[in-house]
């Protein structure tokens, strides 16, 4: 009787181990997921973020034209890819701190960062904006209009490595103050290579996407955009050209301040 009691007990807690071992890792799977899944835009997974909510309340200052153009890219299916008004909010501010006058922007979308940046350069500035296609860009040209910098858009139709080269070869290197890049991931390390030979030094270079939704944690190996971001990040953490500081803001945003 003794040892059908004991091996009772032995099975009873072996079972109640197993549940414990069990409900622990899916607890530990789901605080995975969710700190993958916090990382968010105000626009895109943080509109019921409280913290979130608190920030934008107590943070942002946004022009009328450029809260008329978020709204309105916020009708497209695809406005999950616009970057978020508090990391455009803050990449305007670096502009008007260190003065900037020319800015590039790879990546256009509607163009509400192009915005951002011609309303935060020099009076005299102007931002050159790198995109394929015109069409969302034309969402975003009545509201540049509106915020009486339309003039101050070079709005350039064409893959931007053609654009940079051509900026390149026009004798601007080392003239550019700021550059951003938020276009196609495979493509990032050449665009941050040519952004160090346009910028000045001092000049910034801001590289949107660099979490990726947490995905360069542990890339994929058939993951080629993630893998692509992942190695221009360690790229960066090491390149002696460079201070750098990796931001949580949005989907991740690094700051390259060329020496």
């Amino acid at each position: 009787m003794l040892q059908n009691s004991v091996n009772k007990e032995a099975l009873i807690g072996t079972a109640t181990l197993g549940v414990v071992l069990a409900a622990g890792y899916l607890i530990g799977k789901r605080r995975s997921a969710f700190n993958i899944m916090s990382i968010v835009k105000s626009h895109c997974g943080g509109k019921d973020n409280p913290v979130m909510q608190y920030v934008l309340n107590h943070s942002m200052r946004e022009h009328p034209a450029l809260k008329k153009l978020r709204l309105r890219t916020l009708e497209d299916p695809w406005n999950f890819i616009m970057v978020a008004c508090e990391e455009a909010q803050l990449m305007g501010n670096l502009a008007k701190l260190i003065k900037a006058r020319k800015a590039i922007e790879i990546g256009v979308y509607t163009g509400y960062n192009a915005l951002n940046m011609a309303l935060a350069v020099q009076d005299d500035g102007h931002v050159v904006a790198c995109d394929i296609k015109e069409d969302y860009a034309n969402v975003g040209k009545p509201f540049w209009k509106e915020a009486g910098v339309e003039h101050k858009i070079d709005l350039r139709i064409q893959p931007a490595l053609q654009t940079l080269d051509d900026l390149l070869a026009a004798g601007e290197a080392e003239t550019f103050d700021f550059v951003f890049i938020d276009a196609d991931k495979q493509n990032y390390d050449n665009y941050y290579e040519k952004s160090l030979q346009l910028l000045r030094k001092g000049g910034i270079v801001a590289i949107d996407n660099v979490l990726w939704g947490g995905k360069v944690v542990s890339p994929a190996e058939n993951d080629l955009d993630t893998q692509s971001i992942d190695r221009l990040n360690k790229k960066i953490h090491r390149d002696v050209r460079v201070n750098v500081s990796m931001l949580t803001v949005g989907d991740g945003l690094t700051l390259a301040f060329k020496l």
